[in-house]
């Protein structure tokens, strides 16, 4: 089965922030846009960032390996090495982690890698890899 790019639209309160996160930071490449949108590959996919005057409510939590995971989130599961090379790149930006990068589940079925940090306009998001890509849906 060939994997479809999704499409997720996410509010944000400042779109030049929005730029230098998603587009310097994470890398995304930057697509159509306009004075109220902008359009990102994130990683394949068409994640859209829509300028509002207020954000909604902050993402609520629930008790995931005795972790705060914040919900909602979005994200993208990345090859191992590349999920190292982002995890190295936002602590040395001195990321302020929801959670910071680990190993959850270590040793159990669907060990992987995740860490959680939020966008400027406080849009959670989570990076995960597996060293077995074939752990992402087993139970």
């Amino acid at each position: 089965m060939t994997l479809a790019p999704f499409h997720l639209a996410i509010p944000v309160i400042d779109l030049p922030q929005a730029q230098t996160f998603y587009g310097d930071l994470l890398g995304c490449e930057q697509g159509r846009s306009s004075e109220q949108w902008i359009d990102w590959n994130f990683y394949g996919h068409q994640l859209v960032t829509h300028l509002v005057n207020d954000m909604p409510s902050l993402p609520k939590h629930n008790q995931v390996d005795d972790h705060a995971v914040p919900v909602p989130h979005f994200g993208v599961v990345l090859p191992w090495q590349d999920w190292q090379q982002l995890a190295r790149k936002l602590e040395q930006h001195q990321m302020n982690f929801i959670i910071e990068p680990y190993v959850r589940f270590a040793g159990q079925v669907g060990e992987q890698a995740t860490m959680f940090f939020l966008d400027p306009s406080g849009n959670a998001l989570e990076f995960k890899a597996f060293k077995d890509i074939n752990q992402l849906f087993a139970s």
